[in-house]
């Protein structure tokens, strides 16, 4: 059946997938979350070294700070077939994904060198992506099991020594090298191998590193005025690890597989615009394109032969994607209450990168419109942070039309708690 195909394809580029998806999340920092993610302009703290690395520059004490994020995806997927009367529609699946908590996070250390210079090391994820579906309730995707496991955890940590440099009171540069460090687990269904054998359970499970940059400046011309723009490069990540299918076995073949990948994650351009009308007052804007429309297909190198074999005889060894660019827009304010507590709120629009025909179960992505919120307090060198990311996914009603695509009709909203503490000594 096509759908068990495509499943079985998307079972396959899953991890890989999602290592270069970020799911519309800007949790990086409880600031900048609170306000949409617009913060490439504003940044002047420790979560500069994701969003803008000459934000640090303006850091004029040794100072360390640690952000975490709860996220919490709340998805649905629904197929039904129609048949002649009078039988009718039938819903073959009416899933929901399990409770899961992907924990991500945030921290560095700061560390002027002179007045202009600043050098520093931030730890950080980029928000991680994974799911766990009910599996009995996609029985009649799965061959009619119904203990079968549904579910990924994928995500990146990022390690970045930075250097900043402020040439003068209007100026500042930044650099990072970004050594990604890339780890997922993932557990689906295989699928039917020809009309041999229902393979069932397939598991896959890879690390791997790459490296790039991310290179920045502010410029604020005014003091009511500042101004951000960065680059980060695309970064090839090489993924190795083990795959393993049991039930190949029945057929006299070993149920475990060496498998590599070498997954891009694409480069992106952003520019942000801060705007302080009053002492307490700040309005920001950021737009970010992002070259997504370099994914367009995904392709694994099995070490065994007769994996490598079975899988391109299937078609399954190279997975179209064809993703597209994006361009997110990203709007937010802070007002200061008093000297020491802040209100912030936002928004941001995230299109979706894949189009309806390489939509799929096992990496359902949507366009998203998101809000934000938050408070900051601040005690002398002591500052708490908090926000509330909640990011609505537009339904997605993907048709049978497509060999690439998994027909249903996909639905996801995520709820993002965040904190962050930072420490100026």
């Amino acid at each position: 059946m096509r759908i068990r195909k495509s499943l079985t394809a998307a079972t396959l580029c899953l991890a890989a997938c999602a290592l270069v998806f970020e799911g519309g999340l800007n949790a990086q920092g409880s600031r900048a979350a609170a306000m949409g993610g617009a913060y490439v302009g504003l940044v002047d703290d420790f979560s500069a070294f994701y969003w803008n690395p000459a934000g640090l520059a303006r850091i004029t004490g040794k100072t360390f700070g640690f952000y975490g994020a709860d996220i919490l995806p709340t998805g649905s997927y629904k197929y039904s077939r129609t048949y002649p009367a009078p039988i009718g529609t039938v819903t073959l699946a009416d899933a929901k994904t399990l409770t899961k908590n992907y924990i991500g996070g945030l921290a560095g250390y700061v560390q002027p060198l002179t007045e202009n210079l600043v050098v520093g090391l931030g730890i950080y994820t980029p928000p991680g992506l994974g799911a766990a579906w009910d599996g009995e309730a996609l029985a009649a995707l799965s061959g009619g099991a119904t203990d079968l496991d549904w579910k990924s955890r994928m995500g990146l940590i990022t390690f970045a020594p930075t250097i900043a440099y402020r040439l003068n009171d209007i100026l500042s540069f930044g650099a990072s090298l970004n050594i990604n460090v890339g780890t997922f687990a993932l557990s689906s269904y295989t699928g039917a191998y020809g009309d041999l054998i229902d393979l069932s359970q397939y598991t896959e499970s890879e690390t791997g590193l790459g490296l790039g940059a991310t290179l920045g400046l502010q410029f604020q011309p005014h003091r009511m005025v500042r101004l951000g723009l960065v680059y980060r490069t695309a970064s090839k990540v090489g993924l190795s690890g083990t795959a393993e299918i049991s039930r190949l076995t029945y057929l006299g073949l070993a149920s475990q597989s060496d498998v590599d990948r070498t997954i891009t994650w694409p480069a992106s351009l952003a520019g942000g615009l801060a705007f302080m009308p009053t002492g307490r007052l700040t309005i920001s804007a950021d737009v970010q394109y992002t070259n997504w429309g370099r994914i367009q297909s995904l392709d694994a190198d099995y070490a065994d032969s007769a994996w490598s074999q079975i899988m391109a005889a299937t078609g399954r060894d190279t997975i179209p994607m064809r993703w597209r660019d994006t361009v997110q827009v990203r709007l937010g304010g802070e007002y200061k209450v008093s000297s020491a507590l802040a209100v912030r709120a936002g928004w941001h629009n995230d299109p979706s990168p894949a189009p309806d025909e390489t939509m799929n179960l096992l990496l359902p992505t949507f366009d998203f419109n998101a809000l934000t919120l938050g408070l900051g307090y601040r005690v002398a060198d002591l500052s708490l942070d908090f926000g509330l990311e909640y990011l609505m996914g537009a339904e997605r009603t993907i048709s049978a039309d497509s060999a690439d695509a998994v027909p249903g009709v996909y639905n996801m909203k995520i709820l993002v708690p965040t904190m962050s503490v930072h420490y100026k000594f």
